[in-house]
């Protein structure tokens, strides 16, 4: 059966290494088993497919594998027992399960196939399958329904910060032309929206309770296009917290914000931020808009307040007398990744990856609408040292007393 015009362009993609995130009987089985016959067509060979476990592989590919190789004539010896064969040309085809990843560790591959990589345990990917993939270089390709927004997610926008190496494919069930229209609709009305969504069209559901519904990867995340000189004036939302500190780095022009650098930095304090802003931009007018508890906080040695550090670094400091309202300092930033006119004013560049995480991640205690605190990640800290800057030069304010909202003024005169 030849490929579908969606599975060809897949096919013909040259990087090394390709995510294809796709709808329920998309062909994913009939891409895979032909990808791999590609790659072992060349002698001395070393290919594997990986499933979730090794019965899954056995059951989805294992019949389609050796009847195409049968049928190309290129079997030498097929193990039944160990799930492989032994081509002619010296290659060999395995089929694994990510079940039991530890027992897979020791050989070299030229080229590995992990079907259904969402429902797969992502230490079998970090810890074993792509260190083995290493000494020959080899190729890797990763075919799945998404499975929510967990590690396969964060692996399928490899392609944005290294697309010399990766490449991002994403089609829905109807994109693969296996199943007739009437039966898409019928399972449109037997299953609820989200998994609808998730298992036909290939998206990935966000988190219940996510805080920055506004933001969307796919238009809140490029990278900038800026000239030189925009760069010679940064602001610097901060928020202090030894584990981590952290701080989001922005470029303004007009009303439009490009966050183009984070900073965490554990076990550490207010100075060495400073400290570490001034390595990184050294010539920069920098303003620095922190958490309005800075004015009575002393997480530094020496007894000194957060604020006054940030003084004495002769930072361009504003900060209001009061802190906003959380839930008036989320609205601003949700209104800057998308206002209620459609037009996004708020840009992420794809390096920022604990900002872009904790936009998509960030949500409410389950039953308040309070920001979740702590966990593993805790994505608070960036959040807030994002909202600080973004509230602050453009406020969604509700019945605030402007007097007490004026902001404070440290260090040099304001441009």
């Amino acid at each position: 059966m030849p490929l579908s015009s969606a599975q060809q362009t897949i096919a013909d993609c040259d990087k090394r290494f390709i995510s294809v995130c796709a709808g329920r009987r998309f062909g994913k089985t009939h891409l895979a088993v032909r990808t791999l016959a590609k790659w072992a067509r060349e002698p001395n060979k070393e290919v594997w497919y990986v499933a979730p476990s090794y019965r899954q592989a056995k059951m989805i590919a294992w019949k389609k594998l050796k009847k195409k190789l049968i049928d190309l004539r290129w079997v030498d010896k097929i193990n039944e027992a160990e799930l492989s064969i032994l081509l002619k040309n010296g290659s060999t085809i395995s089929l694994k399960g990510a079940d039991s990843y530890d027992s897979l560790r020791g050989a070299g591959l030229d080229g590995l196939i992990c079907d259904e990589a969402a429902v797969i345990d992502p230490e079998a990917w970090f810890e074993v399958l792509r260190p083995m993939l290493s000494d020959k270089q080899g190729k890797a390709m990763f075919i799945t329904t998404p499975a929510g927004m967990n590690w396969y997610y964060d692996l399928h926008q490899n392609s944005q910060t290294d697309p010399d190496n990766w490449a991002s494919f994403q089609y829905t069930t109807m994109d693969g032309g296996n199943v007739p229209l009437a039966e898409i609709e019928q399972a449109k009305k037997d299953l609820d929206e989200r998994t609808f969504r998730q298992e036909y069209q290939a998206t990935f559901e966000t988190y219940s309770g996510r805080i920055y519904y506004a933001f969307n990867r796919s238009e809140n995340v490029l990278v900038p296009k800026l000239e030189p000189r925009d760069y010679d004036v940064l602001h610097i939302g901060m928020d202090f917290n030894i584990d981590p500190m952290t701080a989001v780095v922005f470029v303004k022009k007009g009303d439009v914000l490009y966050v183009i650098d984070e900073i965490r930095m554990y076990s550490s304090n207010t100075q060495e931020t400073v400290d570490e802003i001034y390595s990184r931009y050294p010539e920069a007018k920098k303003f620095v808009y922190p958490d309005p508890a800075s004015k009575a906080r002393k997480t530094s040695a020496g007894g000194a307040t957060d604020l006054s550090i940030l003084q004495n670094a002769r930072l361009l400091v504003k900060v209001p007398n009061v802190h906003t309202p959380v839930r008036d300092r989320i609205n601003a930033v949700n209104s800057r990744l998308c206002g209620s006119d459609g037009v996004r004013r708020l840009f992420i560049s794809p390096t920022c990856k604990y900002t872009i995480e904790g936009l998509e991640r960030h949500v409410y205690k389950e039953g308040t609408s309070q920001p979740e605190k702590g966990g593993n990640p805790d994505y608070s800290h960036q959040m807030d040292a994002l909202g600080y800057c973004v509230d602050y030069l453009f406020p969604v304010r509700r019945n605030i007393d402007p007097e007490a909202m004026r902001p404070q003024r440290w260090g040099h005169a304001l441009a």
